[in-house]
C-alpha cells in the first residue's frame, strides 16, 4: 500500500469512511521460509503472519536505549516512494504498491508490540485518484484484500481497524469491506489503526464544516457555541479520541512536506523525514524515528522554562 502524493455513526460518519477499490484482490503474497524459533505460541504466530515477533520487537526497543514512557501515543505515517522503489528494481508499480502493502502489516506489529496507540497510514490521497485508473484500481484492489485478510488476527490481538476518507470516492466494495472490520474490531483498544483512503486534510475539514452547518441549521447547535473541540469533534479521526492527533508523523522518499495530511490534527506534531522508501522503512529506521522524537523539546507554543 502506499501514498506518495506529489504535491458519529449515521451518514456523516459514513463520509468519514473508507472504500476499497473494485480491482480484483492481488494473490497472496508467499510467505519466505522461517527457521523455528523457541517463542511462546501467540509470539511464533504473529511472526508467521508479520515478520515480527513481539517478544524480539520488543527486545529491540529496549536494546535501542529508547524509553517506552515517552513514546509517542499516536504515529503516522506518510507511506511514500512504492513506485519508485518498484522503478528501481525494474519492477510495476503494482509490485511497488504490493510490497508497501507487506510492510504496513510488519509496521502494525511492531507499533502494537512496542506499545503505541494510534497509527494512521496515509494509503491513498484524493490527489491520487487522477493517477492511471490501473494503478488507482489496484491501491484500492489491494486494500481491500488487505483489509479483508487481517480483519480476524487484528481482531484476536487486540486491533481496532478503521478506514477514513472520501467514501464517496471509494468502491462500494472497499466501502463494505471498511465497514465488516469496523464492525469486527469496533472494541479492540489494544491499538487504533486508521487507514486513510480517498483523504485530504483540506477534505476533512470541510466535511466538518457542512456537518456543523447543517447542525446548526437544524437548530441542533449555535454558532457561538463552536470551538476547536467542537471541530475536532467532526474529522475523520475523533474515533479515536484522546489519540486522534499524532504526535509523531513520519514521511519516506526523502520528500519534505504533509502533502495535505491530518492538516488540523498535526498542528503540533513532531515531523521526521527520511530518504527510504517505504517499502524499506524497517524495524531500524521505525526506531530512529522514534529516538529523533524523543530528542525532541516538545512546547506546544509555551516558552521554554530556563
Amino acid at each position: 500500500m502506499l501514498l506518495p502524493h506529489s504535491s458519529s455513526a449515521s451518514a456523516t460518519a459514513t463520509t468519514r469512511g473508507l472504500a476499497l477499490a473494485a480491482a480484483a484482490p492481488p494473490p497472496r503474497p508467499t510467505a519466505r521460509p522461517r527457521r523455528a524459533r523457541l517463542l511462546p505460541p501467540r509470539a511464533r504466530a504473529e511472526t508467521h503472519a508479520t515478520g515480527v515477533g513481539a517478544d524480539r520487537a520488543t527486545e529491540a526497543l529496549l536494546q535501542s536505549g529508547l524509553r517506552r514512557e515517552s513514546l509517542p501515543r499516536h504515529v503516522a505515517v506518510v507511506m511514500d516512494g512504492n513506485s519508485r522503489w518498484a522503478r528501481e528494481r525494474g519492477l510495476t508499480p503494482a509490485d511497488g504498491h504490493k510490497a508497501g502493502g507487506r510492510n504496513l502489516e510488519r509496521v502494525v506489529a511492531l507499533s502494537r508490540a512496542w506499545g503505541i496507540r494510534a497509527l494512521t497510514a496515509f494509503v491513498c490521497s484524493r490527489e491520487n485518484l487522477s493517477r492511471p485508473k490501473a494503478e488507482v484500481d489496484y491501491m484500492m484492489g489491494l486494500s481491500e484484500w488487505l483489509i479483508g485478510d487481517n480483519i480476524d488476527k487484528l481482531s484476536r490481538q487486540g486491533i481496532r481497524l478503521q478506514v477514513i476518507g472520501d467514501a464517496a470516492k471509494m468502491p462500494a466494495s472497499l466501502r463494505s469491506a471498511a465497514a465488516q472490520a469496523d464492525e469486527a474490531t469496533r472494541q479492540n483498544s489494544q491499538l487504533h489503526v486508521m487507514l486513510a483512503i480517498c483523504y485530504s486534510g483540506r477534505w476533512d475539514m470541510v466535511q466538518a464544516c457542512r456537518e456543523l452547518a447543517r447542525e446548526a441549521q437544524a437548530n441542533r447547535l449555535s454558532p457561538d457555541d463552536i470551538d476547536e473541540s467542537i471541530i475536532a469533534g467532526k474529522l475523520a479521526t475523533s474515533a479515536a479520541g484522546e489519540f486522534s492527533c499524532p504526535d509523531l508523523v513520519i514521511r519516506t522518499s526523502g520528500e519534505m512536506r504533509l502533502s495535505n495530511f491530518l492538516l488540523w490534527q498535526s498542528a503540533y506534531s513532531e515531523l521526521f523525514f527520511t530518504a527510504k522508501m517505504w517499502p524499506d522503512f524497517g524495524e531500524a529506521e521505525y526506531l530512529e524515528a522514534l529516538r529523533s522524537f524523543q530528542g525532541r523539546d516538545r512546547r506546544f507554543g509555551q516558552s521554554k522554562l530556563l
